[in-house]
């Protein structure tokens, strides 16, 4: 009699055992974990691109925060700092309102590679685990046919695939996401260093009319 084995994703998870099964549901949540952080990511990385792009500050909370920053540290008065001092002093201040921003908006990316390091490995316990279950059926039917040890095997190959399919993704998509992030923080850099110059010039020009 032909063996109803199935290919199917959802017909090896119904042909598991129970830690087949176990392994499969959380690789399964994991992918859909990863995903939805690509999405996340993806979208904030552009945002901030574009963001970067059109340069509104009146439109963008982040930019509005740096600059904020730029200014609170712009209205300080140090005696005996010299204008490069005041400017180091200004850009730094906006960096770090920069950086705390640039954290929030990659949210979830750092997940992403916890995911691509951790599925293949849960992945693989899975696998080792279908095929303990093989030599279970081998050693309880006395049989060595190929009909006792596939679905073992099935269900060894079926939880690797599982554990690629949420790793393959993550990995690409931290890679790619925080390629894209480290390219808007370089941007952002080079923003903070005009816009410090422009507020301590504003400045001195407000205290010259006064």
């Amino acid at each position: 009699m032909a063996s109803s084995l199935s290919l199917s994703p959802l017909s090896l998870f119904l042909q598991a055992g129970f830690v087949g099964k176990f392994v499969m549901i959380v690789l399964a949540l994991a992918s859909i974990w990863c995903w939805a952080l690509i999405v996340e990511g993806a979208y904030a990385a552009r945002k901030l691109r574009r963001d970067l792009a059109d340069a509104d500050e009146a439109h963008s909370p982040l930019l509005t925060g740096i600059v904020a920053a730029g200014q609170k540290a712009c209205g300080l008065t140090v005696i005996g700092e010299s204008v490069g001092e005041k400017r180091q002093r200004v850009s730094e201040a906006m960096r770090r309102t920069a950086r705390e921003a640039l954290a929030r908006a990659e949210g979830g990316l750092p997940n992403l590679a916890v995911i691509a390091s951790v599925s293949p490995f849960v992945g693989l316990f899975g696998t080792v685990w279908g095929i303990m279950s093989s030599f279970v059926g081998i050693a309880a039917a006395k049989d060595t046919s190929l009909a006792v040890v596939a679905p073992g095997i099935a269900e060894a190959l079926a939880a690797t695939a599982y554990g690629l399919a949420a790793a393959i993704p993550a990995s690409v998509g931290y890679t790619r996401i925080g390629a894209g992030f480290s390219r808007a923080g370089q941007q952002l850099s080079h923003w903070i260093e005009a816009r410090a110059v422009a507020l301590i010039v504003a400045a001195q020009q407000d205290g010259t009319k006064r």
